[in-house]
């Protein structure tokens, strides 16, 4: 069965889904992880123990529960802003899409924008993906999401694992770089990346009910 989706999935479904999931031996470490996050939360010195943990879940638990795992110890350890970000730029890959993936139930406010804006500057297309959830959706200007939605767009990020697309994408002026863009790509005989149309759709809707 599929991890549900970490962005949206609180974490008590979190933990219930990895009990039902991972086996004795990975259980027992999660047990373990997340007690030692939840008696020593935040940040404790150059690194917590628990943060030793995150880089340890995909051995520990298989690589499809490896991000779950992650999440649950950030909500375990508390974590806010300042060490969200710690986290984020000193992990790795995977740790990093952890934190994005924990941003919507960690920090209610924008302080931990600056790094949804870093995920998407990179190539990496899962980062990218984590950083158009529920927090992204949230806290990102208009002109920064527009610019967000074209990348998925030419990068082959599917775009419906971006949140609130049908809502926010009802917009004139992304209607109008869609089509530029849409026009350059076949001007250069190049194909049209899939879902450009489905969003070009959503985002005409603006004009017709105006």
């Amino acid at each position: 069965m599929n991890t549900p989706p970490l962005a949206d999935t609180g974490p008590e479904a979190l933990r219930d889904h990895l009990e039902t999931h991972l086996g004795p031996e990975a259980r027992t470490w999660l047990h373990q992880a997340l007690q030692e996050a939840a008696a020593r939360p935040g940040g404790h010195g150059p690194i917590s123990a628990w943060e030793l943990r995150l880089a340890e879940a995909g051995r520990r638990c298989g690589t499809p529960y490896a991000d779950a795992a992650r999440v649950l110890i950030l909500h375990a350890a508390r974590a806010d802003a300042a060490v969200l970000s710690r986290v984020y730029h000193q992990g790795t890959a995977a740790e990093r899409r952890a934190v994005l993936q924990a941003l919507p139930h960690l920090v209610a406010g924008p302080d931990a924008l600056a790094l949804v804006e870093d995920a998407l500057r990179t190539n990496d297309t899962r980062l990218v993906a984590a950083a158009l959830g529920p927090y992204g959706a949230r806290h990102l200007e208009d002109h920064a999401w527009r610019h967000a939605v074209l990348k998925c767009l030419f990068t082959g990020v599917p775009v419906d694992v971006v949140t609130g697309l049908a809502e926010r994408a009802r917009d004139a002026e992304l209607a109008r770089m869609l089509a530029d863009f849409a026009a350059e790509r076949t001007a250069a005989g190049r194909p049209v990346p899939t879902g450009l149309h489905h969003v070009l759709a959503l985002a005409a809707t603006s004009s017709e009910e105006s």
